[in-house]
């Protein structure tokens, strides 16, 4: 990861603290990120086909868009880059948690199904808010 400022390596965030990333498939945070994907297509294999272009479609699509911002975001040259690719992925894992809590409103899923994904969800917020945090405090 590049900072604004030359020479200065940022640390990358993790479960359990901070450790050097060399690209962004070293980050936990992107590796969560890449198992709730598979988890929500799984849980969005049993929706109703009618649904295919709708939630089901919205579903994938906020998911993959975690782990695609956090990748993109680090490939990315300055930290303040980084920290609006991270800020995208935050509100993508909101639109997430909406989106699967109205699929099991909607009775397309169960609480049963959906509990890793959920887990996983919080872990996602907090780790990316620790990211955030740790990428705005490098900054200055």
């Amino acid at each position: 990861m590049t900072s604004d400022q030359p020479g200065k390596q940022v640390q990358a965030v993790s479960d359990g603290g901070a450790a050097k990333a060399r690209g962004y498939k070293d980050l936990l945070v992107w590796q969560k990120g890449m198992a709730l994907v598979k988890h929500i297509y799984r849980i969005t294999q049993g929706f109703p086909g009618e649904e295919k272009f709708g939630l089901t479609s919205q579903l994938r699509r906020a998911a993959i868009s975690i782990p695609s911002n956090i990748a993109e975001g680090q490939a990315r040259h300055t930290t303040r880059e980084f920290i609006q690719f991270v800020s995208n992925a935050e509100g993508s894992v909101a639109e997430l948690d909406t989106q699967l809590m109205l699929g099991m409103d909607l009775g397309y899923c169960s609480s049963l199904e959906t509990a890793e994904a959920f887990q996983l969800i919080i872990e996602l917020r907090r780790m990316l808010n620790a990211l955030r945090r740790k990428l705005t405090s490098s900054q200055q």
